[in-house]
């Protein structure tokens, strides 16, 4: 489903705070909007449109992985999200949502960085997918080897 835009609605730094989540290759560009609070909103570079969250990750357990944050600090309905979202599938989109959403409520808030830290929140997590090598099937498969 297909949201609005916010027409009337302008992102500014006195209403919103500023988070970059990157995950494998997802890079999510997240504002937290205070004027806003309970819309989740994610604009996708690939279709260039805007989509509520729950329809975009598609998944109860994503939702909920974005939404920890906001649980873990107490902060839950207090904030709306807008976030662009570029790169990777949307598993990977919805970690980086959540490693932004994470950094933004440490802008918000310094107090809540030893909590979102002992949770993980602020670690990025550096998996990438390995290269094929030249003369393998893959990454680590390899073709079957016979002596003669």
């Amino acid at each position: 489903m297909i949201v609005q835009k916010l027409k009337d609605f302008r992102i500014t730094p006195e209403n919103s705070y500023y988070g970059t989540g990157k995950r494998k290759e997802a890079v999510a560009r997240v504002w937290l909007l205070r004027d806003q609070p309970g819309k989740f909103i994610v604009r996708s570079d690939k279709t260039k449109k805007e989509y509520e969250l729950k329809d975009y990750v598609r998944r109860e357990t994503l939702f909920n992985k974005v939404m920890y944050p906001f649980k873990l600090t107490g902060q839950e309905g207090k904030f709306g999200i807008y976030a662009t979202v570029r790169g990777g599938g949307v598993s990977a989109q919805a970690e980086a949502i959540m490693y932004g959403v994470a950094k933004a409520l440490v802008s918000y808030n310094p107090e809540l960085r030893p909590t979102l830290k002992k949770a993980g929140l602020l670690t990025r997590d550096a998996r990438k997918k390995e290269r094929k090598k030249y003369g393998q099937m893959g990454a680590r498969a390899k073709y079957r080897w016979s002596k003669r």
